[in-house]
């Protein structure tokens, strides 16, 4: 179905046969039918009860991914069986054109899914039993906002769409209509297929005279990473964090970790020190890595591993073990019991206007690995990642889920009415919130509270401590304290020709780079640099964009030989994508941008250009936006009196283009002239154009980097052409005389 070896760009195609009866003639009761329509990735060709021509003809021309067969919808509020021509033999159907996946949402569908998988169809799901349109509804929405987010398989968009079926249909009985009394635990969609596996070849045998033979009682690679705890807001009413919560909450995080490491792809990898506690324990043999990643909807991260060398220096088994590692061999999200009592502690609901558009949710902690962490907290404010929606997650660690709307939160709370019922019928003494307790007393706070008390006249109580009213904190609009987390560092280079062919073996060229990062004006110059070699440059390409968005996806010619209307419709398409209508003028083109500046519309497109061609808006203050860039702009005039225009520029530049730079490779991989790497505090050369670090030049006389950064600073000229302009001004000698 959606293979994660597919690009960013490739998208899945379904075709969905349905039923002449449509849910919207049908009184909704309050929940919120979605639409079967195309969205993200997701591609969608619809039949409406067609014949047996029709449907083989559809297949042939459209060679769906996946076909879905949704059943009628029965008066009782049950999914009946097909009702068109030619359902009955349903294998039958098909010819030599199958599709990877084949939905059937009908009651009773073994047989059928037998027969269709032994036709060649690698994945079919099914139910086994009867169930509601509600429940049926709310795993089809969950599977599709899978593959619509991201580039997955069928095995891992099927668990962690059934896995949101378990935390919210299961888990509140509402699998079968009308208060059935069956077993919902053994009801719900079955998957029929094989699970994906990673193809890791064995290590190859070495000589026996090898000293440094990599011990064959290790693992081929180790990842070293802390664990965090991870607070997650689920939309939901009040309940009981029982393991019928918690399971599938942990399932679906780990398949939804699984999709997005399962196509991932490894950028670059350097050699790096070990783990400080754990260096001396390493056998000879064992090399340690730091391998820069992106994940599968573009969320990127750092690893530590160490492995044998044969392993770290070849990118194509490197990125397979760490997969193999990732996935197959560890459980990455396990939930944090509640250490202060032993009983099972009932939630408390919260509602903030921020989270799930006002809805009520509650909190629940995971203990995750770092990398998950930054991982989640990257998808979170992507408007168009809908997979943490579809487990109900509407805040990762203060982050609210940017893809959230209205009706998400409506049919989540539709499945919690029954089971928020029986809660509040059982707990007739509400536990008063851990946020508005009291706080105990303490030795300190008695002697405050005893002096404060005898100052102002109070009586003490019998507790030695005068009491004080606490005011009321609103937990809900109190964000999530953070965590520590360890700052990411921009990837070194990217070597490879194209960032998503999967298919290939890459060669990274591995070299030990500095790490430290002196971005701020005044920072102390390093003492010791190393110098590598000037062939260096030629090799890499050194991405200056702290955090690159997901890419836009354009046919956009490069900036260089890019025009200024082709340009400018670009960018009205991205803002128009990524929300941001307010920026477009109700005259479209022609009035866009609608900024003023020294009389003259505001020239994005010059702009653009001077930004990215001097390291993008990330360079900051190394950037002379007044003398370099504005002088450049359409808007500049000789008898320019504007004050303030670089940081009129600036506002400018993070209003219209900042985020489009960062969703494009448009900013030129810069490197330092004099030691050859990419951090640092960067100063641009008013002769030859060229960056440098400032503390990299050691020059008497050049004063500080604050004096360079302002919009009004000294102009800067590195060593080489300072030594050329002096050998141009010495005056020419005949004979030895001048």
């Amino acid at each position: 179905m959606f293979h994660a070896q597919g690009t960013a760009k490739h998208t899945c195609c379904m075709l969905a046969v349905l039923c002449r009866t449509n849910y919207k003639d049908v009184p909704q009761e309050g929940f919120p039918f979605p639409d079967i329509t195309s969205s993200g990735r997701l591609e969608v060709q619809t039949l409406i009860s067609p014949t047996t021509d029709e449907f083989r003809k559809a297949v042939d021309s459209v060679q769906p991914n996946i076909i879905y067969f949704q059943g009628d919808r029965l008066i009782n509020d049950e999914v009946g069986s097909l009702v068109w021509e030619g359902a009955q033999d349903l294998p039958g159907l098909f010819g030599s054109s199958l599709p990877t996946t084949v939905y059937l949402e009908i009651p009773d569908g073994e047989e059928v899914a037998e027969a269709l998988h032994l036709k060649g169809i690698p994945y079919v799901i099914y139910w086994k039993n009867s169930f509601s349109c509600y429940a049926a509804c709310h795993f089809r929405h969950a599977l599709f906002s899978v593959v619509q987010s991201s580039s997955s398989h069928t095995w891992d968009a099927f668990q962690l769409a059934h896995s949101s079926f378990r935390l919210y249909c299961v888990r509140n009985n509402l699998v079968l209509p009308n208060n059935s009394e069956k077993d919902d635990s053994t009801l719900g969609p079955c998957l029929l297929g094989d699970p994906p596996k990673i193809n890791v070849p064995p290590a190859e045998a070495g000589g026996e005279d090898d000293e440094e033979k990599y011990p064959e009682d290790l693992p081929a690679i180790k990842i070293y990473d802390d664990d965090v705890n991870v607070r997650f807001l689920v939309c939901g009413s009040a309940c009981t964090l029982d393991a019928s919560l918690l399971e599938p909450l942990e399932d679906g995080l780990n398949a939804l970790l699984s999709i997005e490491m399962r196509g991932s792809k490894l950028h670059n990898r350097v050699s790096a020190l070990p783990p400080p506690l754990q260096a001396g324990t390493f056998s000879r043999g064992v090399v340690t890595m730091r391998c820069d990643i992106s994940t599968c909807s573009s969320a990127y991260i750092s690893l530590l591993v160490s492995g044998s060398a044969q392993t770290c220096f070849d990118d194509q088994l490197l990125e397979n073990h760490i997969k193999s590692e990732v996935i197959d061999k560890t459980q990455l999200v396990q939930a944090v019991s509640n250490s202060d009592e032993n009983k099972l502690s009932v939630c408390e609901p919260r509602e903030s206007a921020s989270i799930a558009c006002g809805a009520t949710v509650f909190e629940v902690s995971m203990k995750v690995p770092l990398w998950a962490s930054q991982v989640l907290r990257q998808l979170a404010p992507d408007v168009s990642y809908r997979s943490l929606v579809a487990l109900g997650v509407a805040s990762v660690q203060g982050l609210a889920v940017a893809s959230f709307e209205k009706d998400d939160a409506t049919r989540l709370l539709f499945f919690c009415k029954k089971v928020d019922n029986n809660i509040h019928d059982r707990m007739t003494n509400p536990p008063i919130p851990a946020w508005m307790r009291q706080p105990l007393p303490s030795r300190k706070r008695q002697i405050i509270n005893s002096e404060t008390s005898r100052n102002n006249g109070m009586e003490s109580g019998n507790n030695g401590y005068a009491m004080v009213r606490q005011k009321t904190k609103i937990a809900a609009l109190r964000p999530i304290p953070h965590i520590r987390h360890q700052k990411m560092l921009p990837f070194v280079g990217i070597s490879e020709t194209n960032g998503h062919d999967f298919g290939g073996q890459v060669k990274t060229h591995v070299s030990s780079m500095p790490s430290n990062k002196h971005n701020s004006a005044g920072s102390a110059p390093v003492a010791h640099r190393k110098s590598l070699s000037s062939s260096y440059q030629a090799k890499h390409l050194v991405s200056l964009n702290p955090l690159p968005l997901k890419k836009h996806g354009c046919d956009r010619s490069p900036i260089h030989v890019c025009s200024e209307e082709e340009f400018l419709k670009d960018v009205m398409q991205f803002l128009i994508l990524r929300g941001h209508n307010r920026l477009i003028p109700q005259g479209g083109l022609a009035e866009f941008p609608d900024a003023i500046l020294n009389a003259k519309r505001l020239d994005l497109y010059n702009l653009y250009r001077e930004v990215v061609s001097r390291g993008g808006f990330h360079v900051g203050n190394g950037i002379n936006w007044k003398g370099q860039v504005f002088s450049k702009m359409r808007n500049h005039t000789v008898t320019n009196r504007m004050t303030g225009v670089g940081n009129t520029l600036k506002r400018h530049y993070e209003t219209y283009l900042l985020e489009y730079e960062l969703a494009h490779d448009d900013v030129d991989g810069e490197c330092c002239l004099l030691c050859r790497s990419a951090a640092g505090d960067w100063v641009n050369c008013g002769v030859c154009g060229e960056w440098a670090h400032f503390g990299c030049d050691r020059r008497q006389g050049l004063g500080a980097f604050k004096d360079y950064a302002k919009t009004d600073g000294l102009e800067y000229i590195c060593p080489q052409c300072s030594i050329s302009n002096f050998k141009k001004k010495l005056p020419k000698t005949s004979n030895g005389y001048s």
